[in-house]
């Protein structure tokens, strides 16, 4: 038997620590990951993970090699290579010439290697945003309700002021967006940044329309403010559905790009991006400047995982698009089903017998659903005890109260047999 290890005799002060750690809605995400720990057998609609029979295909080896052989084809000796994938890296990343040829094949973005930088996944990317775009204490970050808790979370650590704006299924209105500027000016605060998921937004599914984002744009423009778009979910788009990013529209500089090989490659690699072309009065691009900022907070992003992405980027001819188009055929099937199995066990999504409601996107993880009864914790833990059913209570991805009867259904990490025997379990625990 080990001994047990001593408990220290000293306990900090609760008031010393930074508020974040107390915040209910940081919190809320804490409980459901205990709660999924503590149901293993319940069917979960809550994680937005990858499905797993993806990372089959992946070999984490051959990526290597494969991304190793493209550094040899370009003149870097063998040990060169290895020191390249074994040595700290520099901190705007290693693969910046791949992103960038891969944005211009795909999206028509056209940007150099000194553009982009390589993250630790795209929150790090965001947290860079939001800490360098946001000089003074007065500057507040613009979100549309509801919206990513990550950003949430990255702002309450930072300490920065967010304001919301709503959406009526198409994503935030220009003139909405104005009058929330002058609104918040009138408080002291300057909106600096708007953060967008234009393509299946998390939670809500929602897809801007060509219209809609070039008004966003114009109106960025005119508020001298910077959007920061995130990407996602945009390979789960039909192939030719989707309109133009908004950074392939931006022919002013007012978008920063996020993205991600977490959804479009394999999560734990742990690799994003952010394309950040805008230049400053010093000449340098924006992305230099959040890669300064990036060596005090991660130093850099892990080289053998870049070495990863790139690998599967080479492997799938140098493009997000294609290497992310058998994975949306997948997230749209699945999609598809959970909205057939909706209809088929508990009505019509705009109002049924129960009193429930829900969207229906065309892409994306996720399904947003309205209860007439509280969706709270208190529900989420009988569902899981009860019926073996497990989803996200969305009170988390809004400022105020209003997700406090709204829940996040996602299907992407389930097999078909699974989501129809999921909704059977919800519709009986919606029933209470």
């Amino acid at each position: 038997m080990g001994e047990t290890a001593p408990v220290s005799r000293y306990a900090i002060p609760a008031e010393r620590l930074h508020g974040s750690v107390f915040d209910d809605r940081l919190l809320s995400m804490v409980f459901l990951n205990e709660i999924m720990a503590r149901f293993p057998e319940a069917i979960s609609f809550a994680p937005g993970a990858p499905h797993e029979s993806l990372f089959e295909g992946v070999d984490v080896g051959r990526c290597v090699d494969r991304y190793a052989a493209y550094l040899r084809e370009n003149g870097l000796s063998p040990d060169g290579v290895r020191s390249r994938l074994y040595q700290y890296g520099p901190s705007r990343g290693l693969v910046n010439d791949l992103v960038a040829e891969a944005v211009r094949r795909d999206e028509r973005i056209d940007v150099g290697p000194d553009a982009v930088l390589l993250t630790v996944g795209a929150q790090e990317a965001i947290f860079l945003l939001l800490r360098v775009l946001h000089e003074a204490a007065t500057d507040a970050v613009a979100v549309v309700e509801p919206t990513y808790p990550g950003l949430l979370g990255a702002a309450r650590l930072l300490g920065l002021p967010v304001v919301g704006l709503g959406d009526d299924g198409a994503g935030p209105d220009p003139a909405d967006l104005r009058e929330l500027y002058q609104r918040t000016l009138k408080a002291g605060r300057r909106i600096r940044t708007l953060y967008l998921c234009p393509d299946f937004a998390n939670p809500s599914g929602t897809q801007l329309s060509l219209e809609r984002r070039k008004a966003l744009l114009a109106e960025a423009d005119r508020l001298d403010l910077l959007i920061i778009e995130d990407t996602a979910y945009r390979f789960t788009a039909a192939p030719g559905s989707a309109p133009p990013s908004m950074k392939a529209l931006d022919d002013v500089g007012r978008v920063v790009q996020v993205g991600s090989f977490a959804k479009i490659a394999v999560p734990g690699a742990r690799t994003g991006y952010l394309i950040a072309d805008q230049r400053t009065d010093t000449g340098t691009t924006l992305a230099e400047h959040l890669a300064t900022a990036k060596a005090a907070l991660t130093i850099n992003t892990a080289p053998i995982a870049q070495a990863v992405a790139g690998g599967l980027l080479l492997e799938h001819g140098g493009s997000i698009a294609e290497l992310g188009r058998a994975k949306g055929e997948l997230y749209r099937g699945n999609l598809r089903h959970l909205l057939a199995a909706l209809r088929l066990h508990i009505g019509p999504p705009e109002g049924n017998a129960a009193g429930v409601r829900w969207n229906e996107p065309a892409g994306g993880f996720f399904v947003q659903m309205t209860l007439p009864i509280p969706a709270d914790d208190a529900l989420l833990y009988r569902s899981a005890r009860e019926f073996g059913v497990l989803w996200t209570p969305m009170r988390a991805f809004y400022l105020g109260d209003d997700g406090e009867f709204r829940l996040r259904l996602s299907c992407s990490s389930l097999n078909p047999p699974q989501i129809d025997e999921g909704v059977v379990r919800l519709a009986k625990a919606l029933s209470l």
